[in-house]
């Protein structure tokens, strides 16, 4: 069950979503690292689904995530990542992305609305401008406050020294 959601190919990805859309459903489009998923990250994907139909996600590939992040990350690798976040119930499908941005993702798989977290505005988000020419919505989430990767990183390296 857990592996039918993770999609192996952006083409397989477009075509879900394509017949997802063609029954009339909404699909919401996310991504992001996910490294340790807290229950931010939960709220956050059960509010993102809440927009619509179903939700897939973008995850960054281990490279990606340490380019962004640096050498220390990921702390989990990719497929740990993909597993956890599709046993969720809000997660409908994911797919890995190696490049900087989303951007090419997106154009690819053509949502009906791009979400992202509270530190962005619809002015910064990657693939707002393609989304919103083609018709679709962009939203902006806010956090939950108290809950990031980071912290958590950081408790654990404090507790450990």
């Amino acid at each position: 069950m857990l592996k039918n959601k993770i999609c192996s190919s952006r083409r397989e990805l477009a075509e879900t979503v394509t017949k997802w859309q063609l029954n009339g459903e909404k699909v919401v489009f996310t991504n992001g690292c996910f490294d340790l998923l807290h229950p931010g990250h939960v709220t956050y994907l059960e509010q993102a689904k809440s927009l619509g139909n179903r939700l897939i996600i973008g995850v960054n590939t281990d490279a990606s995530v340490s380019k962004l992040k640096g050498e220390h990350r990921p702390i989990q690798s990719q497929q740990a990542r993909c597993m956890v976040l599709a046993a969720l119930e809000s997660v409908d499908a994911l797919v890995l992305f190696n490049e900087d941005t989303p951007k090419e993702l997106i154009e690819t798989v053509k949502p009906n609305i791009l979400v992202k977290g509270g530190d962005y505005t619809i002015e910064t988000i990657v693939g707002a401008d393609f989304i919103m020419k083609n018709g679709g919505e962009v939203k902006v989430i806010p956090f939950l406050d108290g809950y990031s990767t980071t912290a958590i990183e950081e408790r654990i390296l404090k507790a450990k020294s």
